[in-house]
């Protein structure tokens, strides 16, 4: 048993033990975020990802615990241990598994005093309300509405909350009158170790579709410099050769070198600038 945790209760050092088991079993640990999620909401999340991951729920000082006992690399771990923290353990690398937990979160009216995690604009056009007080409510979030045909208007598209702020009691009310949810709610990775780097969301939430687009620019251009450069490779070595015979052909032609080759062609452009001329002169 490690010094950190040889005074602790027999049941803490059992929960201890148990990550430093997993630790040994799976590829993967990473810390988790559960704020906000409903019981029944949780408990299917788990049930969903079980196949591939276990889902660990302790007390923070007990994660700080083990991370202390392994040492090394998971002490870094350390600082990303918040209120709601809980563990995951998978073998599925950090990418997949960052994607798995995206695909668990549904949106959620914002609650005064959050944080928005995107800018929240409210678009322009027409409601379902009635006249009434809700203009003025509108009004003092910031929401420039007025009365048209018997409904409540909003003028023009506004940024209500900027990505970062705080989201106010009068701002949360209208959003959420307005069926307007900015909150994710699901399971949200703070940081992931996996063959001992770690790996945090900023690097994880990749657009697939952009990276391939990228990846494919990357191929073109590699090609492309391959051949231009004339640097053989398994890759580019035929259109390397169909290039140098052009630009040779090319050559011969231009400066009319009589070869087995290029006679065709020699003979093609002397036909052109017959006519040519001929044109010129009738």
């Amino acid at each position: 048993m490690a010094v950190y945790t040889r005074h602790l209760p027999q049941w803490k050092q059992d929960e201890v033990e148990e990550v430093k088991k997993n630790v040994q079993d799976y590829a993967l640990i990473g810390i988790i975020d559960t704020f906000g999620i409903p019981a029944t909401q949780f408990q299917q999340i788990r049930r969903n990802l079980k196949e591939t991951t276990i889902i660990k729920v302790m007390r923070n000082t007990l994660i700080e615990h083990a991370f202390s006992d392994l040492g090394g690399v998971y002490e870094d771990l350390k600082e990303h241990i918040t209120g709601h923290s809980a563990l995951i353990f998978t073998n599925d690398n950090p990418f997949k598994l960052f994607k798995s937990l995206e695909k668990t979160k549904t949106k959620r009216a914002a609650k005064a005093g959050e944080i928005a995690p995107e800018d929240i604009v409210v678009q322009k056009g027409p409601t379902s309300f009635k006249p009434g007080p809700i203009v003025s409510e509108l009004q003092q979030a910031g929401i420039p509405a007025t009365i048209d045909g018997g409904k409540v208007k909003i003028r023009e598209t506004k940024t209500v909350v900027k990505a970062g702020e705080a989201i106010d009691r009068k701002k949360a009310g209208v959003l959420s009158k307005l069926d307007i949810k900015p909150m994710d709610v699901g399971l949200s990775l703070h940081v992931a170790l996996y063959q001992d780097q770690l790996y945090l969301p900023d690097v994880l939430g990749i657009d697939e579709a952009e990276y391939y687009n990228q990846l494919v620019l990357a191929v073109q251009q590699a090609f492309n410099l391959s051949v231009n450069a004339a640097y053989p490779t398994a890759f580019t070595m035929e259109t390397i050769l169909a290039k140098a015979f052009r630009e040779a052909r090319s050559l011969g032609i231009e400066a009319a070198i009589y070869e087995k080759d290029v006679i065709d062609g020699i003979i093609a452009k002397a036909y052109r600038q017959m006519n040519t001329i001929k044109v010129l002169v009738e």
